[in-house]
């Protein structure tokens, strides 16, 4: 069984045309993120790193636990999507840009697969991050329930 810490592990992604959409969110809710493990593409943790220095100063930095791992377009997606598979992300906000092709459309599309499969909260836009990031959950420890795939994978194939 899975359980939730308090300090919970947020994943943040945005594509390019919502970057700066989530730099907002995240130094509006900077506050509710500090004490949590934040792990980002690679590209939108440098930009969330910079703001949130150039508004609280380097102090923010050591306030907030930021891991950035590769863009997304060069594997930060299935990085991430290994995560949680793996147990290690608790929260996904991801803001993708739902009017334009992504060159690396399937990884993202995978993402969001991996996260409904492992029950993963997942916000798609900024009013879903905001009902996350506010509810009494976030800062409390927490079991999701965890579904049992077994009848997928000990399917007999016929070949």
């Amino acid at each position: 069984m899975r359980k939730m810490l308090a300090k919970k592990r947020i994943a943040l992604v945005a594509h390019d045309n919502c970057k700066k959409d989530m730099i907002q969110w995240v130094e509006k809710n900077s506050e509710s993120l500090v004490g949590h493990d934040l792990i980002c593409t690679g590209t939108t943790g440098r930009m969330i790193e910079d703001a949130l220095r150039h508004k609280y100063g380097d102090e923010a930095i050591d306030k907030v636990s930021i891991s950035r791992l590769k863009s997304g377009p060069l594997g930060g997606d299935q990085q991430l999507g290994s995560m949680i598979a793996e147990g290690k992300i608790d929260v996904l906000i991801f803001f993708w840009d739902a009017m334009h092709a992504q060159p690396h459309d399937v990884d993202v599309k995978a993402l969001l697969r991996i996260a409904s499969v492992y029950n993963i909260p997942t916000a798609q836009n900024r009013s879903t991050a905001d009902f996350i990031v506010t509810s009494p959950i976030l800062s409390k420890e927490y079991t999701p329930k965890v579904y049992d795939y077994s009848s997928y994978i000990s399917r007999k194939i016929d070949l």
